[in-house]
This record gives C-alpha cells, structure tokens and sequence, in this order.
C-alpha cells in the first residue's frame, strides 16, 4: 500500500485520539465513585431487609406486651374485686370465706408471674424498638451516601463525556481527507490489536509491540520508498516513519 507520508504520519493522531478514547471508556467505566456506589445500593438494600424484619419483631413483641398487659389488668380487678368482697363483711360462711382467700393468694401469685412475663416482654420490645431506631439511622446515612455519590458519579461521568466530545472532535479533524484504503487498513488493524492500529518506529523499534525491529527490517525501512506503508513483521501494525525512527 502507497500512502503520503504527512498522511500517515496523520495516523499517529488517529491513534493518539483512539487511545485517548479507550483510556476514557476504561476510566468511565471503572470509576472508584460508581463501585463505591453500587457497594452503597447493596447496603442500602440489606439495610432496608433489616428494617422490615425489626419493625416485624417490633410489631409483634408489642402485640405480646399488649396482651401480657391486658392479663395482668384482668387479675388486679379480679383481686380487687375479691378483696372488696372479702373486706365488706357480707360472707359468713367459713368455707366461703376460706376460698376466697385461697382465691386471693392464687391470684397474687398469676400476678406475679404475669408481671414477670410482662417485664421480659417489655424488655424484649425495648431492645427491638432500639434495633429498630439503629437501622432507620442507618438507612439514613446510606441514603445520604448514595445521594452523595450519585452527584460525584454524574458529574464525573459528565466530565468525562465533555472530554471524550472533544477528543471525537480532533479525531474526526484528524481523518478528514484521509486515504479510505489506509484508514480501513489502520481501523481493520486496531480492532485485532488492542485498539493500536498504527505504531511509530522509535530508535529502531516498533512502539506498538515495543519490540526491536531486526537488523534486515531496519534496513528495509531504510531503503522503502517514504509512500510506503510499513507493517511491523512481528505484530503486524502499520508502521510510520518519524524524525526519531533512527532509520
């Protein structure tokens, strides 16, 4: 292939902008902030599980408390009524009298026991409704993360883009009146070598596979004619001739 010189030292621009481009591509897409922010989303979803789970435990333990309180509401007026009875004088009857007073000594104990039950109950709630309140501070601070990373992931990935806009500018600047056959020979190339189609000869080595070129390749560079266009024998990139080819 015959192509200008001045055109295929062009090529070199293309290449600075196609490495230029792809370093944006690796950096958009493996921003530290965007990791941190799907780590954080993750979070925040077992975060919120959690909640839900607490706030089910809360619920329930306070159902329990609920009725553990009703059970020993009913004993104290049960109590209460039996000891209005038996302080009013109205019972004369001995054995009537003897199990009410049993009754009553029953009762102070169902009420003991029911306050026992009562108190664990309430301190169980007070431990869910304090993991509860944990969580929700919790989930507020990884909301708060999450709305903080987002402004850094946008306006990086904006950055980004105004960059990348720009270096799609000089690139189309660069091909414009290039060769078709030579730009599809370069983009046909790039795309089978990591994105480097194009590579200079640098003190008598390929800049593409950093490799140096053998004595007899040099001496063919040497002796081609300046339109040709050159492919590194052991990658297979077109190779351009610079002012520090050492050729």
């Amino acid at each position: 292939m015959k192509a200008d010189p001045q055109d295929q030292l062009r090529l070199l621009q293309v290449q600075d902008c196609d490495s230029r481009l792809a370093q944006l591509n690796h950096r958009n897409k493996n921003l530290p902030e965007a990791q941190a922010l799907r780590e954080a989303q993750q979070r925040q979803e077992q975060v919120h599980d959690d909640l839900v789970r607490a706030q089910t435990a809360a619920s329930d333990l306070a159902s329990e408390v609920a009725r553990a309180e009703s059970d020993v509401q009913q004993v104290r007026e049960r109590m209460a009524r039996d000891q209005k009875l038996l302080d009013s004088g109205e019972i004369a009857d001995p054995k009537q009298l003897t199990s009410l007073q049993h009754e009553l000594s029953s009762l102070v104990k169902r009420l003991a026991d029911l306050e026992d039950v009562e108190l664990e109950v309430m301190e169980r709630q007070e431990a869910a409704d304090n993991t509860v309140a944990a969580l929700q501070q919790d989930q507020g601070d990884v909301d708060s993360r999450i709305a903080e990373l987002v402004e850094q992931v946008d306006a990086l990935r904006a950055s980004i883009a105004h960059e990348r806009a720009g270096v799609e500018a000089e690139r189309s600047a660069a091909t414009e009146g290039l060769p078709a056959d030579l730009l599809g020979l370069y983009e046909k190339i790039r795309a089978d070598h990591d994105g480097v189609g194009a590579a200079p000869i640098y003190r008598g080595r390929c800049e593409g596979c950093r490799l140096q070129l053998p004595p007899q390749e040099i001496e063919q560079a040497r002796a081609a004619a300046v339109d040709e266009v050159l492919r590194c024998e052991e990658c297979r990139r077109i190779l351009v001739r610079t002012p520090e080819s050492g050729l």
